[in-house]
């Protein structure tokens, strides 16, 4: 595996040890190698040098996951600009907060992406941002003669990277990275996974997430290569990630359920013959799901981390891990040199088994939030990051994420957990996926609502069905959902996350 101090470097390093090897696939059978990439990424980086971006200069970009993405980021590197990569589906309101709050120069956009006009959007903005240029990028980047291009940025501790994290209720917040907290954390986690060469990963997901980047990285490390996807659809995609001999089918729960579904209504062959492992993230995985995964679809079953966009990859799981381990925890600690500790609600740091708040500290931690009036909450006196997220650590340090701070729902002074009930819920026969929500109630404080899409519509979970099978499961009474919601599909977030805001606005009927 290659380490290097930037991400240019790494590009330049990988490029040299191995140019002709294969760097990306896309699902129309396009292929880039790694001098390809590198070579690719220096004509754009000039191109963008002839349109005054340079060192230190902001560049906001909401690209979809295909070459031209990972050619852009590269490119920005070896200019030396901050990049500022923003899910495709923010729109108007958090688009505009990010390029105005980071004075980006540069707004980079796809013409038209999954039916909504993001060139339009993006022209609205800017007409309202003194200084903002927009790049409509339609399958081709600028391009320019890199011999006139400056000498390559320091590989230093500078920020490089604005990762804007999803708000509900609030604005965005941009947390702040550099080269070095990015290539810590995903250097890290590719010795976790012990990626090789022949690795091909399934990048499924949005590349400007920082998983996206990051997954950049694990590539240009290992110099394995990416199936790059910009629009999951299972009916298309898992034949794209076969046919290319997919080794690592990521990226989280979602995904995951969407692969098992497919191999179970095809039948027969393994659909993915070469695969190592299912690594996950970005959301809680039921526990069942992975002993399913390995039992249908093989290799180690699904090999889950955990992380935030302020500090990803706090935790992995390996391959060599027991089933025990991959079905209930989140690995150990990044092997980044990254420090866990569990903090009870009273402030004392908890014991072994006890549950408590996650707090983080170590190399790939952010350095800080670009509002810094946002980091007196965040980060403890000792640097350590309040995650928000609940869980424990076990005698061998895996981490076990039992909720979050906010998701947990109090009934009559008793604390249920969402992520407790959802676990059961979903070994249900009936059940294809769940998410458990407090609803305001007038007599208890809260109520448990259990929202959930069954395998089958002929065949739906009642009521009744649900409390019995609770309760069979040794659930505590005053724990089973008081309420049952029956749905289609549950609105997720593009790396997996139920996106619990949306139901509880649907189901609350508390007047305002």
């Amino acid at each position: 595996m290659i380490r290097a101090e930037g991400l240019w470097s790494l590009i330049e390093m990988r490029a040299e040890e191995t140019p002709d090897s294969l760097f990306a696939v896309d699902e129309d059978d396009r292929t880039l190698r790694f001098a390809d990439y590198r070579a690719a990424a220096e004509r754009c980086a000039a191109g963008l040098a002839e349109r005054g971006v340079g060192a230190g200069d902001c560049v906001s970009w909401q690209l979809p996951t295909n070459f031209e993405s990972m050619i852009l980021a590269g490119a920005l590197s070896r200019l030396g600009a901050v990049q500022n990569p923003i899910l495709p589906i923010y729109r108007e309101r958090e688009v505009g907060f990010a390029v105005a709050q980071t004075g980006a120069r540069l707004l980079a956009v796809p013409p038209v992406f999954r039916g909504f006009d993001h060139a339009a959007m993006a022209h609205r903005i800017a007409a309202g941002c003194d200084g903002l240029e927009v790049l409509v990028v339609d399958g081709s980047l600028p391009e320019g003669d890199p011999s006139k291009l400056p000498p390559p940025p320091p590989g230093d501790d500078s920020v490089r990277w604005v990762f804007y994290t999803s708000g509900t209720t609030a604005d965005p917040k941009g947390a702040l990275h550099s080269d070095r907290t990015i290539l810590a954390a995903f250097f890290a986690m590719s010795e976790r996974l012990e990626m090789r060469p022949d690795d091909r990963v399934a990048l499924v997901f949005p590349f400007t997430h920082i998983g996206g980047i990051g997954w950049l990285v694990i590539g240009l490390a290992a110099g394995c290569a990416h199936i790059a996807i910009p629009t999951f659809d299972p009916k298309r995609s898992i034949d794209v990630l076969a046919r290319h001999g997919v080794t690592q089918a990521t990226a989280g729960t979602i995904f995951h359920q969407a692969y098992l579904a497919a191999q179970r209504e095809r039948g027969g062959a393994v659909l993915f013959p070469e695969v190592r492992a299912f690594p996950g993230g970005g959301a809680p995985k039921p526990p069942k799901l992975h002993y399913d995964i390995k039992k249908e679809m093989g290799g180690a079953g699904i090999v889950s981390g955990y992380g935030l966009t302020e500090c990803p990859v706090l935790a992995m799981g390996s391959p060599h891990d027991p089933d025990e381990k991959l079905a209930h925890t989140e690995g150990r600690a990044s092997p980044a040199g990254l420090e866990i500790r569990v903090v009870k609600l009273d402030g004392s740091v908890a014991v072994v088994g006890e549950e408590g708040e996650i707090h983080a500290r170590g190399p790939q931690l952010c350095k800080g939030y670009l509002d810094e009036a946002l980091n007196a909450d965040a980060f403890d006196s000792d640097g350590f990051f309040r995650t928000g997220d609940l869980g424990t650590l076990d005698a061998e340090g895996y981490v076990v994420i039992t909720g979050r701070l906010k998701d947990i729902i109090i009934r009559k002074g008793e604390n249920i957990s969402a992520k407790e009930v959802e676990d059961l819920l979903f070994q249900h026969p009936k059940v294809a996926d769940v998410g458990v929500i407090g609803l305001p109630d007038p007599d208890t404080g809260e109520r448990a609502c259990a929202v959930v899409a069954c395998r089958s519509a002929e065949e739906p979970l009642s009521f009744e069905e649900m409390g019995a099978f609770l309760k069979k499961q040794g659930l505590m009474l005053q724990k089973v959902p008081e309420r049952l919601e029956l749905v289609d599909e549950l609105p997720r977030n593009p790396t997996g996350k139920i996106l619990k805001h949306e139901l509880r606005k649907r189901y609350d009927s508390t007047p305002s």
